[in-house]
């Protein structure tokens, strides 16, 4: 019986289908994020943090990761780039052994092999086991979509890639909507890709208010093949969870579908017919790892 879970596909646990950045300066939202329901936080370094406020927001991380661990969460960092603020704050925030960090602004492997140097000279002087940090390349340019295969296959850090709104639309030229049709190449795309790799990809946070505009754009990642997606409201993280987790009645179809072809296969026939469709091994296969996901994320 085929089993391609997300852990055995990606090499991390399925757990990880939201992440939400957090301004990593501003304390209130940093001790509220564990109650967002996501299941990866990100202490965001870069755009949500000024400059005077970097500081304060490293010397927090070696405490706050720790914390966001104990109360159940993957701790994760957002750094500038490296020819920025990057390296002091990795410097900083490395200290408090960090699960995986974000680099925004990817452009091509060379920004990760260097950044995969940096975290290898911090894990030998902060005692980290090597390899231990991982890599998350945030593509937020027409540069970096175009080279994802390459961004994701070159460094073994490198477990998932995360997918950019506003930098990404700036980059292309293409006013932000909330349908967010501007994006959907770069969306297929950087799945295609980072599938191809073997790794994680992260869907684009939606970036206006509202819940219901959040669910629907989720929707639409799950159905071009997405299991994760990113969010920068703490309001978003439990309706991207939600959406990314089968549903009872996806669990029931897929149920079905796997009990019609497995009787026509008793049968000696090649495919089955349910509810007007036909049941062939695409199909069978994917029921088989809804139901895998279904069971790693404890919800039968």
């Amino acid at each position: 019986m085929p089993n391609s879970s997300d852990q055995d596909r990606t090499g991390i646990s399925p757990r990880v289908r939201s992440w939400l950045f957090v301004p990593g300066g501003d304390d209130p939202s940093l001790d509220d994020a564990p109650q967002s329901g996501a299941d990866v936080l990100i202490q965001e370094l870069e755009d949500s943090t000024p400059p005077d406020l970097r500081p304060h927001a490293r010397h927090r991380a070696e405490q706050l990761y720790d914390t966001w661990r104990a109360a159940g969460m993957m701790a994760t960092v957002r750094i500038n780039p490296l020819a920025a603020d990057g390296l002091a704050d990795l410097t900083e925030v490395m200290k408090g052994r960090p699960d995986a960090v974000h680099l925004p602004k990817v452009r091509d492997p060379a920004d990760i092999i260097d950044l995969d140097a940096e975290i290898t000279r911090l894990e030998a002087a902060y005692g980290i086991a090597p390899g231990a940090t991982k890599i998350v390349p945030n593509l937020e340019t027409a540069r970096g979509i175009m080279q994802t295969f390459a961004i994701a296959t070159c460094s073994p850090r490198v477990i998932a890639l995360l997918c950019s709104t506003e930098d990404l639309a700036l980059d292309l030229g293409a006013p932000r909507t909330q349908e967010g049709h501007e994006l959907a190449y770069c969306r297929q795309r950087m799945h295609v890709e980072t599938t191809a790799a073997g790794k994680l990809s992260i869907d684009c946070p939606y970036t206006f208010s509202d819940t219901e505009g959040c669910r629907i754009d989720t929707l639409y990642g799950r159905s071009l093949g997405y299991s994760a997606k990113a969010a920068v409201s703490p309001q978003h993280a439990r309706v991207v969870t939600d959406v990314m987790t089968p549903s009872d009645q996806e669990i029931a179809k897929a149920r079905a579908v796997i009990g019609a072809f497995e009787a026509a296969r008793q049968q000696g026939l090649d495919r089955a017919e349910l509810d007007g469709h036909l049941v062939e091994v695409p199909s069978y296969t994917s029921a088989l790892q809804l139901i895998a996901r279904a069971r790693s994320l404890a919800v039968i």
